[in-house]
């Protein structure tokens, strides 16, 4: 990792609080990636003939796309290592090496980037300066009317609260410095907002990044999220990582901030466009926000979404998300509204011919259903059949991953419980038509999660107190029919015991003289009786 002074590319300089055999490059696990929104934002941003500082490790992509762009360009980085690579990759590009605090630039610059934040200016030569200290000397570095895009990290991000392993591990060994205490450190917007006016910055706008801090898809600025976003536009900022150690259900948790209006409150991170007063810099070119959908970047306006780069402008379409509806009826144990949601479900299916859409990208406004965004086409046009097997069973899927409750408590498998809602919606499938749809959904290139991925702590939890409710009401039962079953055999005892009494009196009573002589006397009226009845037959 390390690299000799003498091997030092011509166009790096080293500043003063180097850190030589360190390198932020071998954990871009905390790093973010930043990609194709904040690529946007920042294009819109960057001076043709004018200077670009980056500040701290950023992604490669984003730095090329930067260097590509710009007319002069610099970065500052605290380790030395990377900063020879980055002089390696890009000869034109100044580099200098060091800490934050002792850069003196010859000129001011134009766009000052630091999409990392500032905890990675630091260095292990000197002490950490305070947060605001560090802003402080950002700032200098801005002309007047330069713009400052700084990225900020929610210490209570909703992700904070889905996640299982502790926050100071996500650096790994590059956290030396323990971090929270930090009293200057911005808590919420309100004080990002201070903390930059107190450095002498007038905000431009301040975008709400999700839906993590890892690899962010969307920035929402604060103007669009005090509004009450649709579900086709929030529904799809929740991510479930792979290898992540989940507490509860980002999905769930995800619905909640934007429903209650905390998006801004609890997003995972900030980003921050400021400008330093005394030249022009408007925040009407700065757009509202913008998502990633896949491969395509959407810009979010006052009346919907627009496609870029030349996309038309469509509204986002109104209603709740259908795998919504379904697991809400699901947890109420509705069978009827299933039913019912499912029939309308295949009836359009049926006739819209949509064979990409799935529960969890359609909206129902209970008359119509609309995708959230565009699919892939397969090769083959399916049988509408199979269309609708496949959503089902995605939906299944998805179902049983998440550990919700459902009142089919038959079917193990997905493919059983697929099987089940295919018939409540009217359109019986078989095995053959379930083989279809899986590889439907294998060339749409969706997956669905395995349901052999266990499903978060809390839902277990949930989960495992259902379990334990159905088992109290259960062994209550058998207690009051075990009480009931011991009555009726104390019952049944005592009936036995009256009986065996009473035919220890009747053998008794057989035994008595009266009752012989009495049944010896009875026979000859009997036989004058037979008698009778036969010669008056």
């Amino acid at each position: 990792m390390s690299t000799r002074m003498s091997e030092a590319p011509e166009n790096v300089r080293l500043i003063g609080g180097e850190m030589l055999l360190w390198s932020d490059a071998s954990n871009m696990a905390g790093i973010t990636d930043w990609r194709g929104a904040a690529l946007e934002l920042i294009r819109r941003m960057i001076p043709p003939s004018g200077r670009v500082l980056l500040v701290g490790p950023h992604p490669q992509l984003l730095v090329d796309d930067v260097v590509a762009r710009a007319g002069t360009t610099a970065a500052l980085l605290r380790s030395y290592p990377d900063a020879c690579a980055l002089g390696d990759r890009h000869p034109g590009l100044e580099v200098f090496c060091g800490r934050l605090e002792v850069f003196d630039a010859d000129e001011p610059y134009d766009l000052v980037l630091a999409l990392d934040g500032l905890l990675r200016t630091h260095s292990a030569e000197a002490p950490a300066a305070a947060w605001s200290e560090s802003l402080g000397a950002l700032t200098g570095l801005l002309a007047p009317g330069g713009r400052l895009v700084l990225g900020v990290r929610n210490d209570l991000g909703v992700d904070r609260f889905m996640e299982a392993r502790p926050a100071d591990r996500d650096g790994g060994d590059d956290q030396w410095a323990p971090h929270g205490f930090d009293p200057s450190y911005p808590g919420g917007p309100g004080a990002l907002d201070g903390g930059l006016e107190n450095a002498g910055l007038s905000i431009l706008r301040c975008y709400a990044a999700y839906p993590c801090r890892q690899a962010p898809r969307a920035l929402l600025a604060r103007e669009a999220l005090a509004f009450d976003l649709p579900e086709a536009l929030t529904f799809p900022l929740s991510a479930r990582g792979g290898d992540r150690m989940l507490v509860a259900d980002p999905l769930r948790l995800t619905r909640l901030v934007f429903r209650h209006r905390l998006g801004e409150e609890l997003a995972p991170l900030w980003l921050a466009v400021a400008t330093r007063p005394g030249g022009a810099g408007e925040a009407a070119e700065l757009p509202l926000g913008l998502i990633e959908e896949g491969s395509a970047l959407h810009e979010l306006t006052r009346s919907g979404t627009r496609r870029l780069p030349d996309g038309e402008e469509r509204p986002v379409p109104a209603g709740r998300v259908v795998e919504e509806i379904l697991v809400e009826a699901c947890a109420r144990e509705d069978v009827r509204a299933v039913r019912e949601v499912l029939a309308e479900l295949a009836a359009w299916v049926e006739e819209s011919g949509d064979m990409s859409s799935a529960t969890d990208s359609l909206v129902y406004d209970g008359e119509r259903f609309a995708a959230i965004g565009p699919g892939r086409i397969p090769s083959r046009t399916p049988e509408p059949r199979v269309v609708l097997c496949r959503i089902l069973w995605r939906f299944a899927v998805r179902l049983l991953a998440a550990g919700h409750h459902h009142p089919w408590p038959w079917p193990l498998e997905a493919d059983q419980l697929t099987l089940t809602l295919c018939g409540m919606a009217g359109r019986p499938c078989g095995p053959g038509d379930l083989d279809l749809a899986r590889k439907l959904d294998a060339e749409l290139g969706q997956p669905a999660e395995l349901a052999e991925h266990a499903p978060t702590y809390r839902d277990l939890l949930g989960a495992r107190d259902r379990l334990a409710d159905q088992l109290t009401a259960a062994l209550a039962r058998i207690s009051r029919l075990e009480t009931k079953l011991s009555y009726r055999e104390r019952e049944l005892v005592r009936a036995k015991a009256k009986l065996r009494r009473s035919q220890r009196k009747a053998t008794a009573y057989r035994r008595t003289l009266g009752y012989r002589l009495s049944r010896r006397l009875a026979r000859p009226r009997k036989v004058a009786r037979r008698v009778i009845r036969l010669l008056s037959g």
